[in-house]
């Protein structure tokens, strides 16, 4: 099993930042650019790779008490992550991506998956400014 994992420092409250990165409207704003996700019947979702220009079955689970997000294929066993938000102050919270690759012939190259894991971090708090700003 390979293992990615990335965390940044959000200017928001823990329970802010864990709204916005759940919201599935949402969720094409920050994730990686060519990954798009489509609810189904949630927890199933299908998740549409540009690279491959493939659907694949997944399903995305919230624990909103945990402030925790997990994800995963349906059908094999590709990949799985989660997402995490820890609580500095009422104003900065910190949050955790992990990818989990159960196979080598699906794990993407480390530094273009640290970069897409990166860029996705700075996106959702791009996402949590706006929404700072809005509500």
């Amino acid at each position: 099993m390979t293992e990615f994992e990335r965390s940044r420092r959000m200017p928001a409250s823990a329970e802010r930042v864990f709204d916005v990165a759940c919201d599935v409207d949402r969720l094409d704003l920050w994730l990686p650019r060519d990954i798009h996700v489509r609810p189904d019947d949630l927890p199933a979702v299908t998740v549409h790779e540009d690279d491959t220009g493939r659907d694949a079955r997944g399903l995305l689970n919230e624990e909103r008490d945990q402030l925790r997000m997990e994800w995963g294929t349906r059908d094999d066993n590709r990949y799985s992550g989660w997402l995490q938000v820890a609580g500095i102050h009422d104003e900065s919270s910190d949050v955790t991506v992990h990818l989990s690759f159960f196979e080598e012939k699906h794990v993407p190259p480390a530094e273009v998956l640290n970069k897409a894991l990166d860029e996705s971090l700075e996106r959702l708090e791009e996402q949590v400014r706006q929404a700072q700003g809005a509500g």
